[in-house]
């Protein structure tokens, strides 16, 4: 199990998916994350929303009345610790009603568990409900990769309480998670860790027993640099301190000290932390929320004219792996939703962008993917195109159709002209300016107007051009 503040790192259980709350946190050979895992409520780092008092997780994490949890946040955010010290809340006694039984714990992966497990450990906490008055908290971790089936068999445990389920995931449970699971659990949403809870925990990590034990120095710039690449989760951040300490140790870098004070001690440094660290993995799921999140965050960045924001949030989806098409077909729309005929070459850019894509691929792609976005974000910008199609298939659906004017009718077929089709047909070419006053619309909607030009960018031309354009078609004067 993974998904929570630190990895578990825990000795093989005869059970592997049964835990006692109580069980210690990492051996001496564990990884750093799993040595720091928080034993108590008040060794927990960050989420302050949730664990204030009166919140709803800490009264669950006193001992109150127990309920099942939706855990939802990025990695690293405490959703598998959050889990353990809800299995040990009230198992000694005190509480609401029912904490005085003793509370097991058992991790399932969504990955690895099917129906028939999911059923064994139903039985299993049924009869040590009924003939141990032992409760069970079910910990399911990435609980949205569960098929339908698979949370439907989950239900009848949970309404029953037959299991406190504690299912953490990565993604909007609102997208993944079946309805009736959704009602009969809380859901709270975890937020990744700030830049001072990180620092914090660095520093704990460094000085504690369970840690280094201060067997190395950080820097400022180490640590700054840990946080940084840590993006708000803290196994990432504990991971890259313990690969960057071992490399000083081994390579016996020593912090400066004063003369005749003794030996200096390794110092994890910001080159240590560059040695040790090479690329930091961007967060992104391009199944869940981040996915529409990020692309949401960059077309309202270009649409804000933002280039620079525009570009930052291309780099996180072209190096999480995003389908360059899916963001090329994201640029056309915003060339005529948002830009319009402000610039009439921005529908052309967002085009040559993604026949790129298509004809080159990817990694070069990528040159033409922030040509366009560029392109877009500093372009005027117009949503008269969209407000105007809009307003016409509004009116549509409400009914106002009308009938299509005679002379405007196919009169191509044999008794087309007996019928009026076409019958009084102006050509407008046949006119030096190739505009002549005709009827167009249906009668219903003669002088309805539905686009409306701006003044920005090429937009001010037609602004200037269309109610003279209006007046020659209409046969009416200027103010009519």
């Amino acid at each position: 199990m993974s998904d929570g503040l630190f990895d578990l790192g825990e000795p093989a259980d005869p059970d592997p998916t049964a835990m006692s709350a109580a069980e210690p946190r990492g051996s001496a050979g564990s990884p750093l994350a799993a040595r720091m895992r928080p034993r108590t409520l008040d060794e927990v780092i960050g989420q302050r929303h949730l664990l204030k008092p009166g919140a709803p997780l800490r009264r669950l994490l006193e001992g109150a009345a127990p309920a099942s949890v939706l855990l939802y946040g990025p990695p690293g955010t405490g959703k598998t610790t959050l889990a353990r010290l809800m299995a040990g809340a009230g198992s000694h006694g005190g509480g609401a009603r029912g904490a005085d039984r003793q509370r097991r714990f058992v991790a399932l992966s969504a990955l690895s568990a099917g129906v028939k497990e999911l059923r064994a450990v139903i039985e299993d906490a049924r009869r040590r409900r009924d003939y141990e008055n032992a409760s069970t908290v079910l910990f399911i971790d990435e609980v949205h990769r569960f098929s339908k089936t698979q949370q439907d068999a989950l239900l009848g445990a949970v309404e029953d309480r037959v299991v406190l389920l504690v299912g953490a995931t990565t993604e909007n449970p609102s997208f993944s998670v079946v309805s009736a699971l959704l009602s009969r659990s809380l859901v709270l949403q975890l937020r990744s860790l700030e830049e001072s809870e990180l620092r914090e925990l660095l520093r704990r990590a460094v000085a504690d027993e369970r840690g280094l034990n201060g067997a190395v120095v950080l820097s400022e710039e180490g640590e700054s640099a840990l946080v940084r690449l840590a993006a708000g989760d803290a196994r990432r951040a504990l991971t890259a301190l313990e690969a960057a300490a071992d490399g000083v140790v081994a390579d016996g870098v020593v912090a400066d000290v004063p003369a005749g004070t003794g030996p200096g001690i390794p110092t994890v440094d910001l080159a240590a932390v560059e040695r040790a660290v090479t690329e930091v993995a961007v967060r992104y799921d391009r199944a869940g929320d981040q996915h529409y999140d990020v692309i949401s965050a960059f077309i309202k960045s270009i649409r804000g004219s933002d280039p620079d924001a525009a570009l930052h949030y291309l780099a996180r989806m072209i190096v999480a792996g995003e389908d360059a098409r899916f963001i090329a077909r994201r640029l056309m729309v915003h060339a005529s939703e948002d830009v319009g005929l402000a610039d009439p070459t921005a529908l052309q850019a967002a085009t040559a962008a993604a026949q790129v894509v298509q004809l080159v691929g990817m990694p070069e792609a990528r040159l033409a993917l922030a040509q366009a976005t560029v392109h877009l974000a500093t372009a005027p910008k117009s949503n008269a195109i969209t407000t105007a199609i809009d307003g016409a298939m509004a009116e549509v659906r409400a009914g106002a159709v009308g009938s299509v004017p005679p002379h405007l009718r196919d009169g191509h077929y044999a008794g087309a002209a007996e019928l009026g089709n076409a019958v009084g047909y102006r050509y407008p070419h046949e006119d030096p300016g190739a505009v002549v006053t005709q009827q167009y619309p249906p009668d219903e909607l003669v002088g309805r107007d539905y686009y409306t030009p701006t003044t920005h960018g090429a937009e001010r031309v037609l602004a200037e051009r269309l109610p003279k354009l209006r007046r020659m078609v209409r046969g009416t004067r200027p103010g009519e």
